[in-house]
């Protein structure tokens, strides 16, 4: 009998053990889970005003630790409002559609780089975007005044666009600072190496793509490879295209968050937000 008790304690320490360790891993990841993200890619647009007040909006990215967020508006002054809710999380970026319509058309509005000048002279700007643009509209005039007005006020442009689009930009503005949103139209790891080796200045958000990243939430070997060869060239971003999106906004952190944890601590880290954070803040 005696004896029996001991077989119970020696499986009872056992199983106490295995529930220490895996508390401990649990806890472990639980604070690499909590790491504050800077996001960039992010709208607050009319449709979203009257279920999302800025409350709400702050509220929203303090709850899944985003401590940085760089927003875009239609019409422009809505960012502005939400700034003023949280200067400290909230990083305004100049947004080029007044409404929903002008997304498809603005390259053809000539009047729209004089009005884009007059909101940079007010300040308070640190990018211009999201701009929507392919292959065959990247030789628009209008086009190539936005790239000369964020040349002039020294403004990164977050581009939702084609490869040739890009090539385009670098033809006239060599060197300056591009964020190419949701990794490309093309968003192939192979494709974005040559691109990240052919121009130093371009980094990638990677915004909708983590079914891509990460199928059934596993980051596929090609990615962390890319990741691991280029890891101060990537931005995370959750992207609030619709207000469905921003009710999501949880369950999509998560999944960043889930793919992150999946790399070296050094790499989530400055994908999470140490690459945002230096080139848009400094």
């Amino acid at each position: 009998m005696i004896k029996t008790n001991k077989s119970f304690i020696v499986e009872d320490v056992r199983v106490f053990l295995q529930c220490f360790v895996f508390l401990c891993l649990f806890n472990i990841s639980a604070l690499s889970f909590a790491s504050p993200l800077f996001d960039v890619h992010l709208h607050y647009n009319q449709a979203d005003v009257d279920s999302i007040s800025p409350v709400d909006v702050v509220s929203i990215l303090k709850r899944n630790n985003v401590s940085r967020a760089m927003v875009t508006s239609r019409p422009p002054e809505l960012v502005k409002k939400l700034y003023r809710q949280a200067p400290e999380i909230i990083i305004p970026m100049l947004g080029v559609y007044q409404t929903h319509d002008d997304k498809p058309r603005w390259f053809k509005d000539a009047h729209l780089p004089e009005r884009l000048e007059l909101e940079l002279r007010k300040g308070g700007w640190r990018a211009i975007g999201e701009l929507h643009v392919f292959a065959e509209h990247r030789h628009q005039i209008v086009f190539k005044n936005i790239i000369q007005l964020a040349v002039d006020y020294d403004l990164p442009l977050s581009i939702h666009a084609d490869p040739a689009v890009i090539d385009a930009v670098y033809e006239l503005a060599p060197g300056h600072p591009v964020i190419w949103a949701h990794a490309g139209t093309f968003p192939y790891p192979d494709l974005l190496a040559d691109y990240l080796r052919r121009y130093p200045q371009l980094h990638i958000d990677l915004s909708v793509r983590d079914e891509r990243i990460a199928p059934g939430g596993k980051l596929s070997d090609d990615w962390y490879e890319l990741f691991v060869k280029f890891p101060d060239r990537f931005m995370l971003g959750v992207d609030t295209y619709s207000t469905s999106r921003w009710k999501s906004f949880d369950r999509v952190a998560n999944k960043i968050r889930n793919w992150l944890e999946q790399l070296p601590a050094d790499i989530a880290q400055q994908i999470a937000f140490d690459n945002a954070d230096r080139v848009l803040l400094h």
